[in-house]
C-alpha cells in the first residue's frame, strides 16, 4: 500500500483541494502580493492548507514572508524570485530569472518593505534589495571575495550575510533602510567559532537574538552560536535536552522561539526556546516538527499562524524539471 508521502508526490495537492492551486503565469509576470487587490488573506483560510505548490524546476532555497500570508521564494536554478499567497496557493514571478544567477537567502525588512536577497552571478557574490511589489531591483551590492553567500538578516543599521565557506560575516551598512553606498565590511568570526577549511558549509542560517546579538548555526559541526556584531566573538549556545543539533540550514525566530531547519535530522525542523542567563543565551529543546510532505527542507518562515518550510529536495533526480512545494507546519 503506498505511503502518504508517495500519494502526495503523485497528486501534489495544494491546500485542502486541488482547486486551491492556480495556474502559474508565464515567466516575467509581476505579482500583487497578498491575494487579489493586495489585501492579506485571513489566517482562517490557511488552516486547511497542507502544501503550496511552486513552479517545476525552480530549485528553491530561501523563503520569507509578509505582510499577512504573502510569501517570497528564491531560485537556485536562475535566480528568479516568485511570490504568492500561502492561503490561496497563487504563485507568480516577481523577479525574472537570469543566466548564471542564484538566489539563496531572503529576508523581508518589515520597516522599509524591501526584500533582500543573497546569492551570486557566476562566481561574483551579490546582495540585492528588491521592491516586493514591482520586482524592481533597488540596490545591487557586489561583495568582493565572496565565496558562498548564503543567508541574511536585516537590522536597523546593517544587512548581515553569512558566507558559508569563509569564516566571516559580510556587513552592508544602511541609512534609513537603504545601502549607504559604502563598500561592504567584513567581520571575522572568532572566539569559539569552529573554523572551516574553505570547502565545507560552515556558517549557514542567521537571525538576531532578542537582545540584538546574532545567532548562527553551523551545517558542518551542528549547534548554535551567539556572535557579537561588534567584535565577531562567537560563543557556543548550550542546547538543553533533545537529541542535539547535528547540522542546520535556515534559522527562523519568533519571539524567543527558534526554528532550526534540519538541525536534528534531514526531514524535520528543530524547535527550541531561547533563555537568557548570567553567562549568555541557552536554547532548550521543545520538539522536532515533522510531516510526510517534508523533503529536505532548507528554510522556513512564520506567517498566518503557521511555520512554512520550503522543500529544496537536494539530491532529487532531474532537479531542473522536478516538482517543488512549501509545507505548512504547526507553530510550537
Amino acid at each position: 500500500m503506498p505511503s502518504r508521502r508517495d500519494l502526495f508526490r503523485t497528486l501534489l495537492v495544494t491546500g485542502a483541494a486541488a482547486a486551491a492551486t492556480s495556474a502559474l503565469p508565464a515567466a516575467g509576470a509581476v505579482a500583487q502580493p497578498g491575494g487579489r487587490g493586495g489585501a492579506p488573506a485571513g489566517r482562517g483560510s490557511c488552516r486547511r492548507v497542507e502544501t503550496v505548490r511552486l513552479p517545476d524546476g525552480l530549485r528553491p532555497e530561501g523563503i520569507t514572508s509578509g505582510p499577512g500570508s504573502t510569501f517570497y521564494v528564491g531560485s537556485l536554478a536562475d535566480g528568479r524570485i516568485v511570490t504568492g499567497d500561502l492561503c490561496s496557493g497563487e504563485v507568480e514571478v516577481l523577479l525574472p530569472g537570469a543566466t548564471g544567477r542564484q538566489v539563496r537567502g531572503l529576508f523581508l525588512d518589515q520597516r522599509t518593505r524591501l526584500l533582500w536577497a543573497a546569492g551570486n552571478v557566476g562566481t561574483t557574490g551579490h546582495v540585492w534589495a528588491v521592491d516586493p511589489r514591482s520586482g524592481r531591483v533597488v540596490a545591487d551590492v557586489v561583495v568582493p571575495g565572496a565565496v558562498f553567500l548564503n543567508d541574511l538578516v536585516v537590522t536597523r543599521t546593517t544587512v548581515w550575510v553569512t558566507d558559508s565557506r569563509v569564516d566571516r560575516l559580510t556587513a552592508i551598512d544602511l541609512r534609513r533602510g537603504r545601502p549607504t553606498g559604502a563598500a561592504p565590511r567584513f567581520l571575522p568570526l572568532g572566539g569559539a567559532w569552529p573554523a572551516g577549511d574553505g570547502t565545507a558549509i560552515n556558517a549557514n542560517g542567521i537571525r538576531t537574538l532578542p537582545d540584538g546579538g546574532l545567532v548562527l548555526n553551523n551545517s558542518r559541526v551542528g549547534g548554535l552560536w551567539e556572535v557579537s556584531p561588534e567584535t565577531g566573538e562567537a560563543r557556543a549556545i548550550p542546547v538543553v535536552g533533545g537529541p542535539g543539533l547535528v547540522a542546520g540550514d535556515g534559522l527562523e525566530r519568533s519571539g524567543r522561539t527558534l526554528y532550526d531547519v534540519r538541525g536534528s535530522s534531514d526531514d524535520s525542523v528543530a524547535v527550541l526556546t531561547l533563555r537568557r542567563g548570567r553567562d549568555g543565551w541557552s536554547a532548550h529543546w521543545v520538539t522536532a516538527l515533522r510531516d510526510d510532505t517534508l523533503d529536505v527542507p532548507s528554510t522556513a518562515t512564520v506567517a498566518a499562524g503557521s511555520l512554512w518550510a520550503v522543500n529544496a529536495r537536494f539530491g532529487v533526480a532531474s532537479p531542473g524539471t522536478a516538482e517543488y512545494w512549501i509545507t505548512r507546519l504547526p507553530l510550537r
